[in-house]
């Protein structure tokens, strides 16, 4: 089993910044992808960003030059700087893993338990 434990959430005006981290812990061969995705009420859970093991970047078009996603592979935690944010990056944030446990070619997908990230206007 993968734990994956998330930080740094909470409430802040638009054009605040926040950090939001998360790390994974248990059975860990490697980890393929780490990525942050969102849910807003009413709204269906969407692609945020994505960082492959390798450093290559996926994001979303609404946060792309505001969010940048890194990873600390030696600490297996992945993080999301979040600049600029507007009340509509309002929502739940999850962190999403897809891990390898051992050196087989099979890998399984794991969420963490969401930070609320709030925006004032």
């Amino acid at each position: 089993q993968v734990q994956l434990v998330e930080s740094g959430g909470g409430l802040v005006q638009a054009g605040g910044s926040l950090r939001l981290s998360c790390a994974a812990s248990g059975n860990i061969f490697n980890i393929n992808v780490m990525g942050w995705y969102r849910q807003a009420p009413g709204n269906q859970r969407e692609m945020v960003a994505t960082i492959t093991a390798g450093g290559m970047t996926n994001s979303a078009d609404s946060v792309k030059g505001r969010f940048t996603i890194s990873r600390d592979n030696a600490k297996n935690t992945v993080y999301l700087q979040m600049n600029s944010l507007k009340p509509e990056d309002t929502a739940v944030y999850y962190c999403n893993a897809i891990v390898q446990p051992n050196g087989r070619m099979v890998s399984y997908n794991y969420w963490g338990q969401g930070t609320q990230v709030t925006v004032s206007s």
